[in-house]
């Protein structure tokens, strides 16, 4: 399967889960629609790319399970998370719910957000090894009070892999009239998803990473009813366009301004390509990749002399494992030592960060359908051997 990819082959990639990696089919794409683009800029931005994007939304939409209208593409989940608490109307008296889980720049938006207008963020701690799923449920709903506005939360967590049980978790609070905004940057590609059954007033998820869109393809689900209220980070002429032909919600996020749409257009081309990659198409893509996941975990673990630190229903296709503490570090986004000698001495490319804090680690490994188990026995040896120096 690498050869579908430009992926270094001097290199084990473990890492998927972090920033994707665009097979050369979908960059092919994309090349072709950006020479589209610059043959005639005007023709292609005024009057050739809505339809483009139209295109590309059915198809999402139909991959996701939800109605068009429902969607719009952002660059990244990140800005679908920003654009969802900018545009709420807080006030001091408002509770707003997270996991001690939630990815750190989906947290500090919720933090900035909510000291604009001195709202509370309620922190709710879910641990890690964990049981079971509904650990996370009975931890969330202890949490909540008359005064809980929102919950936000990830459906695939990014630092320990979880996934979590959302469906319950929104049940519950649309009972209780509090609306969920699900960060699912993960979660396109890793399983299966039906948005318009699931409930959330609020769903954004990443397409660069296991649908493998080029990088800036991502969407951003909005239910009927709180449509109206929600805004693009970046307001431009949708906001006043008078316009009558298309909804205000598209109106206003499909035009952020000159931008290259390319990522988003390729989305149709990468959903056909990866599911071309197996008989079964993306269902099977799916079950390998869960698969290959749990042995990788199993692997690990028996090498380490540790026990599984999650049940196998809340894993998709990435698995975090504790390792012994680490030594001190200024930290980055990828900062652990063990990590750098990984990669520079054992040449593996794989994810160590604090959890829940230094010196305390876990590393997550990634299965894509490029991987192969012997990929990770590589990363068990080299554990084995480095971790004593780490």
């Amino acid at each position: 399967m690498k050869e579908h990819w430009l992926l270094d082959p001097a290199i084990t990639y473990l890492n998927h889960g972090s920033f994707g990696a665009a097979p050369k089919v979908v960059l092919a794409k994309q090349d072709e629609l950006r020479t589209q683009m610059e043959r005639e800029p005007v023709r292609f931005m005024v009057r050739e790319l809505e339809p483009l994007l139209d295109d590309a939304r059915t198809g999402l939409a139909e991959f996701v399970g939800a109605d068009t209208e429902s969607i719009a593409f952002v660059p990244n989940a990140t800005t679908g998370v920003n654009a969802v608490l900018r545009s709420l109307d807080l006030d001091k008296h408002d509770e707003l719910l997270v996991t001690s889980h939630e990815y750190n720049a989906s947290r500090n938006a919720l933090e900035y957000v909510a000291g604009l207008e001195g709202a509370k963020v309620v922190p709710v701690e879910v641990p890690f090894p964990i049981q079971s799923p509904d650990e996370v449920i009975d931890r969330v709903m202890e949490r909540v009070t008359e005064r809980t506005r929102l919950l936000l939360i990830d459906h695939v967590t990014s630092q320990t892999g979880l996934i979590f049980p959302i469906a319950g978790l929104i049940d519950a609070l649309n009972k209780r009239g509090i609306d969920t905004l699900v960060d699912g940057a993960h979660a396109p590609g890793m399983f299966p998803l039906h948005l318009d059954q699931l409930g959330a007033a609020y769903y954004t998820g990443n397409l660069h990473k296991w649908v493998c869109a080029p990088k800036g393809a991502a969407f951003l689900y909005v239910r009927a009813n709180r449509r109206r209220g929600i805004h693009p980070v970046v307001i431009s002429h949708g906001a006043n366009a008078t316009r009558t032909d298309r909804s205000r919600f598209h109106l206003e996020f499909d035009w952020p301004g000159t931008f290259d749409p390319t990522a988003c257009l390729c989305v149709p081309t990468a959903l056909r390509f990866m599911a071309s990659l197996a008989d079964g198409g993306w269902p099977e893509v799916m079950r390998r990749n869960h698969e290959l996941a749990l042995r990788a975990r199993d692997l690990l673990c028996e090498q380490l002399g540790i026990g599984k630190p999650a049940p196998d229903e809340m894993l998709g296709s990435m698995a975090a494992i504790p390792l012994p503490d680490g030594p001190p570090y200024v930290p980055t986004l990828f900062g652990d030592p063990l990590q750098d000698a990984l990669l520079f001495e054992r040449q593996i490319e794989v994810p160590i960060v604090p959890w829940p804090h230094q010196p305390k680690r876990v590393l997550r490994v990634s299965a894509q359908l490029y991987n192969t188990i012997g990929d990770y026995e590589s990363l068990a040896r080299a554990l084995v051997e480095l971790l004593p120096r780490f």
